[in-house]
């Protein structure tokens, strides 16, 4: 019996091995937003970025429960379920961040590059099309899952790395995520983005 349960163990640390290492390659071939850094300090880089095609969303809750909700949402456009077309690739980072002052919370998906806003399928009436402008943004990498507490800290840090090399704010805080919600928490790969002038 012992026997047995040693090999029932090792074949299941393989297949979660795989699982995980089978995510791991997804993401890292997904495709992100071309930028150029202009700047690395640890953590903390500033970064410039072209004009991006998005498709967003926005959805009133909580963070997390927004999140999920305008997550589906988009999933849905790209997907094909709720409008007629092709599919749209995923790509990386998702974007959420405060839409106004009513308490909601936008979601961004960045289109893939070879899309435009008159290519693009025509999305249903919780989805808009939209192009955010060319900018520059500092962000701060972290890992692990991303929840109220370690957002504002990090905001916090953000903030303090902004105003000590000399920068101002242009904007409120962007939380970007890499990674599936299906990867473990220590290993997704996160940022908060501030776009800076």
């Amino acid at each position: 019996m012992r026997v047995n349960a040693k090999w029932m163990a090792a074949g299941i640390a393989l297949v979660a091995g795989a699982a995980v290492g089978g995510l791991y390659l997804r993401e890292r071939s997904t495709e992100r937003p071309n930028h150029r850094t202009i700047m690395t300090d640890g953590d903390f880089e500033l970064r410039a970025y072209p004009m991006l095609v998005v498709a967003e969303t926005v959805a009133h809750g909580a963070r997390d429960a927004a999140l999920t909700e305008g997550f589906g949402i988009l999933a849905d456009y790209i997907g094909a379920r709720s409008r007629s077309g092709e599919k749209i690739a995923m790509t990386a980072p998702v974007i959420h961040d405060p839409a106004g002052e009513d308490g909601g919370w936008r979601t961004r998906f960045i289109m893939p590059g070879k899309w435009t806003r008159k290519t693009l399928p025509h999305p249903p009436g919780d989805v808009l099309i939209a192009e955010m402008a060319a900018r520059r943004v500092a962000v701060l990498r972290f890992s692990g899952k991303a929840d109220d507490r370690i957002l504002a800290a990090n905001e916090e840090a953000l903030r303090q790395w902004i105003s000590d090399k000399g920068l101002r704010a242009a904007g409120p805080a962007e939380h970007a995520y890499y990674s599936s919600p299906m990867v473990p928490g220590p290993l997704r790969h996160n940022e908060l983005w501030i776009p800076v002038r």
